[in-house]
């Protein structure tokens, strides 16, 4: 078995430590298509974890077919990633950061409307 140096231990667990203290941020984002203008529009409780959906595409796992589709179709290089509004926490008060956040999404929907062929949303019934 390969035992680690105290030094990399050490290091290892402050780098832990400080992605536990880094302050996650939710917020919306979209995945752009360069080549055809087509984007994905997304929410998230930690805007961090668009590198999980970038993963996702890049391994062949989304969900979203016709995204992956396009993505294996026109390579990864074709895609980028972009925060379009960090959610504003309230300081005071009683803040639901789930409806919150759900309506900074249906803002960007209404905004950029990324169905059919202009991107790769369904819309709500």
């Amino acid at each position: 078995m390969n035992k680690k140096e105290p030094n990399e231990m050490n290091r290892r667990q402050e780098l832990q430590q400080q992605y536990k203290e880094t302050k996650k941020e939710a917020g919306v984002f979209q995945v752009r298509n360069t080549i055809n203008g087509k984007v994905w529009v997304v929410s998230t409780k930690n805007l961090k974890s668009m590198n999980g959906k970038l993963m996702e595409l890049q391994m062949g796992g989304n969900r979203n077919e016709t995204l992956q589709k396009e993505w294996n179709e026109f390579g990864g290089d074709a895609f980028v990633m972009e925060v379009l509004e960090v959610l504003k926490v309230k300081e005071t008060g009683y803040f639901d950061e789930n409806d919150a956040l759900k309506k900074l999404e249906e803002k960007w929907l209404d905004d950029l409307q990324p169905f059919e062929e202009r991107g790769y949303n369904k819309r709500k019934v």
